[in-house]
């Protein structure tokens, strides 16, 4: 390969088509394809609850292996990363807003609260599942002013309804907030640090 680092004959396969988990993987030095999985989250979701493994983090793991799986099912000679990150405030969960009005319902609920990201990561080659993980961040949102919100919104545009939450904090989202607590690649939804010791662990990364 083109990088000294990685000692894999092919490249790392994300299983995601997260612009800003791509842009951390190649920073770090990591030749990288692209494909996206082909799950419907929502249903695998579903699944996922119905087994009893209904916290965030359990969520946010079992997206990012079913995720990895299916991507590896077509690619049984790469390692596939797959990756997945969920939001929870008081019990609840929230999903990337589906429109605008979803958008400005959802951050106005987190208004002046503090939530949960939790982003997993699955490693997966051949249909095994190789390494995995999560990690968490709490973050405190600012009390926001539906005007606020709504001027915002016209300016993030479609990038408000690209991540959990409504918001990307690498961005213009970092307005909507007080305070931050947690690994900035796991609030951009990559436990980043994690993924890289599992690789070399798999001896796969000098």
């Amino acid at each position: 390969m083109a990088s000294s680092l990685w000692l894999h004959p092919v490249p790392l396969l994300l299983a995601s088509g997260s612009a800003a988990r791509a842009t951390m993987l190649r920073g770090a030095g990591l030749p990288l394809s692209v494909e996206p999985a082909r799950i419907d989250e929502r249903v695998a979701e579903s699944q996922l609850l119905r087994q009893g493994d209904a916290s965030p983090d359990s969520i946010a793991l079992g997206l990012a292996r079913a995720k990895a799986l299916d991507v590896s099912g077509r690619n049984p000679k790469a390692i596939v990363l797959g990756a997945d990150q969920t939001l929870s405030c008081d019990g609840m969960a929230f999903h990337k807003p589906a429109d605008r009005q979803a958008a400005l319902s959802q951050i106005l609920l987190l208004s002046g609260r503090a939530h949960e990201l939790h982003s997993a990561y699955a490693l997966v080659n051949d249909g095994k599942v190789l390494a995995q993980g999560a990690a968490s961040a709490r973050l405190v949102m600012r009390p926001l002013s539906a005007c606020f919100v709504e001027r915002y919104l016209d300016m993030a545009g479609a990038a408000a309804l690209a991540s959990v939450g409504g918001y990307q904090l690498e961005s213009l989202g970092v307005q909507l907030f007080e305070s931050v607590d947690g690994d900035h690649f796991t609030i951009l939804g990559l436990p980043l640090l994690m993924v890289l010791a599992s690789l070399r662990q798999l001896d796969v990364l000098a």
